[in-house]
């Protein structure tokens, strides 16, 4: 590794946040290159944080996915958003995401008012997500909304984990907004979740697709 190189990487942690089910799993798995958090249809899937760690030649992103922040109704809704805004004073920068096939509402204000709140001085990055659901106009409305809504100069960037689509370019943009520093885990560790843990996660998972009643 070259001098220049050394001085130019970047790492840090980067925090996923949005409404349940906007896409946040999928596109930690699609960044990773490899299926650490579970996924499913039904919203609340992830109830702790899980670190993923995307290896690049010019950066490392830790990535620690949440729990959807939401109004909280339960007790356990409460717990979990409490563990979301634990999450972002901690991290090096915070992407927000929006699904492009629904449009931006309440529950998107409150989540930016907590992030502005518990992370003032944290760089925010906008993904609209699941653009291969969507029209092209669709797609142009919705990161015009996503853009005013952040305000500012904050980037906006469109991508579908599904497809792989822009996968590519989100951690360009979050690796220009680290710092720089060295990479905190080797190459080829994928998450500091124990095995047995990740385990149970995936046999949650088939348990939260298979079973309906």
């Amino acid at each position: 590794m070259s001098e220049q190189h050394t001085e130019e990487f970047r790492s840090g942690f980067v925090c996923f946040v949005g409404r349940p089910n906007t896409g946040k799993s999928t596109l930690t798995n699609a960044l990773v290159g490899s299926k650490i958090a579970i996924t499913s249809s039904r919203p609340q899937t992830t109830r702790h944080t899980i670190r993923g760690i995307v290896h690049r030649d010019h950066a490392q992103l830790i990535l620690v996915d949440t729990p959807g922040l939401h109004r909280p109704r339960t007790l356990l809704g409460q717990r979990l958003n409490d563990l979301v805004q634990d999450t972002y004073s901690e991290v090096d920068a915070i992407g927000f995401c929006i699904p492009a096939d629904e449009k931006i509402g309440p529950g998107d204000r409150f989540i930016l008012e907590q992030v502005r709140a518990n992370a003032p001085r944290t760089p925010v990055v906008g993904l609209v997500t699941k653009i291969d659901k969507v029209s092209k106009q669709r797609l142009m409305e919705q990161l015009v909304a996503v853009s005013n809504l952040l305000g500012g100069d904050a980037e906006v960037v469109p991508v579908s984990a599904a497809s792989g689509e822009q996968v590519e370019v989100v951690v360009d943009v979050f690796a220009s907004v680290l710092p720089p520093g060295p990479a905190f885990y080797p190459d080829g560790e994928l998450t500091d979740e124990p095995e047995d843990t990740m385990m149970a996660e995936l046999i949650r998972e088939a348990a939260l697709e298979g079973v309906h009643d």
